[in-house]
Formats: C-alpha cells, sequence, structure tokens
C-alpha cells in the first residue's frame, strides 16, 4: 500500500463527511476548503483558482467523488513530496471532519473512549481496512488488531463475547465499518473491568506499531563513541533508522542510526560491568548496547536483524508486508473453502447420481423378473414347436435318404466327367505358364534393348563433351606452347643481358682489385720511409740541442752569419720529409676516394710519432 492510497482512504472519509445528503456529491465551496486545508497539512503551494477552472464546463451544482478525483489527483496528491509533511496532520484533520458528523457518543458513559484514542483506532481501523470503498475491515482483521490491543494491555483476547456479533451475516459478507468498530469498543466488551489510563497506553503502543511503523521501544544501556562512558537512553526502532533519546518522551533525540544492507548484529560478552551486551555495527562506527536481560537482548536483536531484513528487500513497513500476507492467507483460505464447496456439491452431485442409479436398479430388477416370466412362457412355446418340428424333420429325413441313394449315382458320373476337366485345365494352366514365360523373356529382351540404346547414346553424348573438352584444351595448350616460347625468348635475353653485366662486374673487381693491390705497396713503401724520416729527424734533433747551447760569461756572443754558417743545413732534401708531404697528400685523396681506411690509421699513427716532443722541420 503506497503513500497515496493511505492518503485517498483518511481523504475520502473527509470527502463522506461534507456530504450530509448522503448523495454522492458535494458542492464546490466546501471541496475549495478541503482542498486548501488538505495543501496546508501536505505542505504543498494551494491554486484557489484550479477548482474553478477544472469545473469551468460544469453547472454550479454539487461535484461527486468521480468528478472530484482527477483535480485531487492532478493538483493535490501529484505534488506531494514523501518526508515533507506529516501524515498524522493530514489523518487528524480528516477525522475532524468526519467524526462531527458520524462519531456520536454518550460521553457520560465510563466505557468511552477518549476522543484521542478514537482517533487512533480510526487511524489503525484505515490501515488495516481493505483497499476498496466503503472502507470495511474484515472479521480476521478486527480480531487481529483487538489481539495486539489486549497483548499491550497484558490480557488474554476472549473471543466469546464477540462471537455473536462476528457470526452475524451482514459482518461476514459485508465486513466491520469503523463506526461499527469503534460503537463495539466503547461498548466495553474488551475492556470491561480495566481502567482508562492503561487501554490508551495500549492503543498507543499499538498505534506507534502498526501506523508508525515503530518496530521496538524501550530503554537500553548506550556506551558513548567519546568519552566511552554508559548512559541509559530510551531507543525507538523503525525500519530505516535506530533513534535514541534522553527519555520515554521522545523529546530530546540524542543520536540517529540509519540502517542497510551493511549493518549487523552481534551479541557481546559481559564486561565494564554491564549485561546482556549486544553491538550495532555500521560502515562508519560500531555502537555498544547493554540490555535489562537476556530476554530483552534477544528482542532487541532480532527486530534489528527484522529491520535489515526489511531494508535489504526494499519493504518500508512491516506491518504492511504481514498485511499483505495475511491476505493471501485469507484469499487461499477462501480458494480452499470454495474447492471444498465445489467438492461438496460435487460428492451430492454423485449422491444423487448413485441414489438415481439405484433407483434405475430396482427399476430393472422389476423388469427383470416380468421378464423372467415372458422367457419361461417363451420356453414352453418352443418346445412344443420343437417337437412339431421334429416330427416333420423325420418326415424329410426319409425323403432326403432317399434322394441321396439317386444322387449318389448321378454324383460318380458327375465325378468323371469333372475329372475329365481337370485334366484339361491342368494342361490350359501349363501351356498358360509357358505363354507367361516367353512373354516375360521378350519383354526382359525389350528392356535390355531399350536400356542399351538409353546407354549408347549416353556413352555417345558423353564423347562428344570429352571430345570438345580435349579440343579446348588443345588449344589452351597451343597458346600455353606460345606462350612458354616467349617467355623462354624474353628469359634468354634477359639472361645474356644479366651475364654481360655480371663480366662487367667482374672486370670492374678486378681492376678495383690491383688498384689496392697498387695502393697497398704505395702505403708500405710510404710507411718505410716514414719510419727513415723519423730516425733522421731525431739525429737533426740533437745536433740542433747540441749546437744551441746558452753562451756563458766572458764568451764574445757569435755573430749570426758565424753561427749558420758552422751550421749548415745540407741543400739536398731529405728523401722522408718529402715522402711525408706527398703521403699526406696522398692520404687526402685516398680519403676522397674511400679506397682503405688503414692507410689513414697509419699516417695518425706517424703523426703522433712525430708530434711526442720532436721539432718539426720546415
Amino acid at each position: 500500500m503506497d503513500l497515496r492510497s493511505e492518503l485517498l482512504k483518511s481523504i475520502w472519509y473527509g470527502f463522506t463527511a461534507l456530504d450530509l445528503e448522503k448523495s454522492g456529491k458535494v458542492s464546490k465551496s466546501q471541496l475549495k476548503v478541503l482542498s486548501h486545508n488538505l495543501c496546508t497539512v501536505l505542505c504543498i503551494p494551494h491554486d484557489p483558482v484550479a477548482l474553478e477552472e477544472h469545473f469551468r464546463d460544469d453547472d454550479d451544482g454539487p461535484v461527486s467523488s468521480q468528478g472530484y478525483m482527477p483535480y485531487l489527483n492532478k493538483y493535490i496528491l501529484d505534488k506531494v513530496v514523501e518526508g515533507s509533511f506529516i501524515k498524522e496532520n493530514v489523518d487528524e484533520l480528516c477525522w475532524t471532519l468526519t467524526a462531527k458528523k458520524n462519531y456520536q457518543t454518550d460521553k457520560n458513559s465510563s466505557t468511552v473512549l477518549p476522543e484521542r484514542d478514537a482517533f487512533r483506532l480510526w487511524c489503525l481501523f484505515n490501515f488495516l481496512s481493505e483497499d476498496k470503498y466503503p472502507l470495511v475491515m474484515v472479521p480476521d482483521e478486527v480480531e487481529y488488531l483487538l489481539k495486539k490491543i489486549c497483548m499491550a494491555m497484558s490480557i488474554e483476547f476472549n473471543c466469546v463475547e464477540l462471537e455473536d456479533f462476528f457470526s452475524q451475516e451482514s459482518v461476514q459478507q459485508s465486513g466491520i465499518t469503523v463506526w461499527m468498530f469503534l460503537e463495539m469498543m466503547n461498548s466495553g466488551k474488551v475492556t470491561r473491568g480495566i481502567d482508562g489510563s492503561i487501554i490508551s497506553m495500549a492503543i498507543e503502543e499499538v498505534y506507534r506499531e502498526i501506523v508508525g511503523d515503530v518496530l521496538k521501544e524501550g530503554y537500553l544501556w548506550k556506551k558513548g563513541q567519546l568519552r566511552r562512558n554508559w548512559k541509559e537512553r530510551w531507543f525507538t526502532l523503525k525500519p530505516s533508522n535506530l533513534s535514541y533519546y534522553t527519555g520515554e518522551d521522545r523529546k530530546e533525540c540524542q543520536g540517529n542510526i540509519a540502517l542497510d544492507e551493511n549493518c549487523c548484529v552481534e551479541v557481546l560478552p559481559d564486561r565494564d560491568g554491564k549485561r546482556c551486551m549486544f553491538c550495532l555495527k555500521t560502515l562508519s562506527k560500531t555502537y555498544e548496547m547493554s540490555a535489562s536481560d537476556t530476554k530483552q537482548r534477544q528482542e532487541w536483536t532480532t527486530a534489528i536483524q527484522t529491520a535489515i531484513r526489511l531494508h535489504v528487500e526494499g519493504k518500508k513497513s512491516l506491518h504492511k508486508d504481514l498485511k499483505f500476507k495475511r491476505r493471501e492467507q485469507r484469499e487461499l483460505r477462501e480458494k480452499r473453502r470454495q474447492a471444498k464447496e465445489e467438492e461438496l456439491q460435487r460428492l451430492r452431485a454423485l449422491q444423487e447420481e448413485r441414489e438415481r442409479k439405484l433407483a434405475e436398479l430396482e427399476l430393472l430388477k422389476e423388469a427383470q423378473k416380468q421378464a423372467q416370466a415372458l422367457l419361461e412362457q417363451d420356453e414352453q412355446r418352443r418346445r412344443q414347436q420343437h417337437e412339431q418340428l421334429q416330427r416333420a424333420l423325420e418326415i424329410q429325413l426319409r425323403e432326403a435318404e432317399e434322394a441321396r441313394v439317386s444322387m449318389q449315382a448321378e454324383m460318380a458320373l458327375k465325378e468323371e466327367e469333372a475329372e475329365r476337366q481337370r485334366k484339361r485345365i491342368q494342361e490350359l494352366e501349363e501351356m498358360q505358364k509357358r505363354l507367361e514365360e516367353a512373354l516375360q523373356q521378350e519383354i526382359k529382351a525389350r528392356l535390355d534393348e531399350e536400356a542399351f540404346r538409353y546407354a549408347q547414346a549416353g556413352l555417345l553424348a558423353e564423347e562428344e563433351e570429352k571430345m570438345k573438352a580435349l579440343m579446348t584444351l588443345q588449344e589452351e595448350q597451343e597458346e600455353y606452347i606460345l606462350k612458354t616460347q616467349r617467355e623462354k625468348q624474353e628469359l634468354k635475353q634477359e639472361m645474356e643481358a644479366k651475364s654481360r653485366a655480371l663480366d662487367e662486374a667482374q672486370r670492374q673487381l678486378e681492376e678495383v682489385r690491383a688498384t689496392r693491390h697498387r695502393v697497398d705497396q704505395d702505403v708500405v713503401a710510404a710507411q718505410r720511409k716514414l719510419r727513415q724520416a723519423s730516425t733522421n729527424v731525431k739525429h737533426w734533433n740533437v745536433q740542433m740541442n747540441r749546437l744551441m747551447r746558452p753562451i756563458g760569461p766572458g764568451e764574445k756572443r757569435p755573430s749570426l752569419g758565424s753561427s749558420f754558417s758552422t751550421f749548415q743545413i745540407p741543400a739536398q732534401r731529405d728523401p722522408g720529409l718529402r715522402l711525408r708531404r706527398r703521403s699526406g697528400s696522398g692520404d687526402r685523396e685516398e680519403s676522397k676516394e674511400n679506397v682503405d681506411n688503414r692507410a689513414g690509421c697509419d699516417l695518425d699513427k706517424r703523426h703522433s710519432h712525430a708530434s711526442n716532443g720532436d721539432m718539426d722541420i720546415p
């Protein structure tokens, strides 16, 4: 049962309360007031012109419930947001409207319930009533509600006094209205001899449990999250959360624990001077609590597990789920009852059929007796007729014996004639067989001849096809031979060209090898001359150092000409130096041609030897 259905049940009472003439229609002015009050308690904006615009085409007469429903759904219920209003305020508004008209009680009576208790029973009735209008509650649901109230008052429910009320045919067929239920509660049949405060507390407890979705309430000791001290709190468990307050009046809420599929309950061992401990674990925190006894701990853990299961299953109310299950059980019992009635009707029909068949059997027995008497009479007539026939047959038998003797003679003659005819028939049958065999042989020969003719025609056609295929293959072979000859000629020309190119490449390779050989010889000679030139350079360096010693004091500094006259460089140039300059130019030529890198490496080595402290001569 969704929120819209719950609201419609309460609004239905408000609408019917405005129908003073019980005609099913309410004036527009009253509907305006009702709509404005509904918008106020539902916390939605009210459009006073919407009602007039919605019923603009109607006359000034009253509006029926069917005519008011589209406006109610479109402009009020479609705008309702769950959680933005207090449903109890809507119920109080509708109860105020309907109680003035329908709830008339004797205020001087001691058994009359207070207004607040009557309102809560009206809400409980709406919750447990069937989803059809006018709203009624079946006797099973009334008994369930009364048992819950008696259990809250800690008394045993005695349904003996209510059996007459429940056994009424109108109650069994149509159900119980809320005013009948309140009248029954005010009669004192259930609450006779019980204090009014106890009744009010029991009704409030059942109201909070069923309508308020409170699975369990009570005091528990809770361990603090920061100070880690124990405090006694009043806990209220609902399918979606567990709230705790400072007192039973629930005026100051100290915390709210949201329940989801990640929560779990565990029983803890006694510690910190507390017993009957358990904890509620969430993703972020663990709440430790202590009950008064083991029974209370078991009830609390079971109730919290039930709340978590309802949240996982996507159910918002335990008692809504239980209501649907009870309704299914009633429907199942009704189906079983109907099936049982059908079975009883079938058994009655079978019993009637059996009695009818027994009556028919009696009639058949009577008819059988009459038939037996008729059979005896017929038997006597048949005996007389049989004796007469027997005498007639004896006479006919004598006549037949005489005729038999004469017929035997004729039969002998006819047997001889039949023997001759039988021999003739056998000869004709043998002739017919031979003719049939000859005919079969002729037919077989013709069939074989026709089969050979067809086979010959097939062979000729196959031979013709093969000849055509052979001709085609011959033409393709000739074309392939010509193509092969052309390709062979082209391949031969290509091979000749490649052969010439190969000879040219070999010739060039030989020239390169010869050039490389000459270059290697030149390099060897250059290396030899370079070593000789290095020896000469070292010798001249020694001579130069010996001649260029410093002049001592008192010695005459020789003139420039005399000194150069004593040290004369031979006019003939050293062949080693000439080879060095020529090898340097040859190295540059070889590096350009990229003939051999090894000669360059040798020259680098010679340059390094020449620069190791030796003096270079220009």
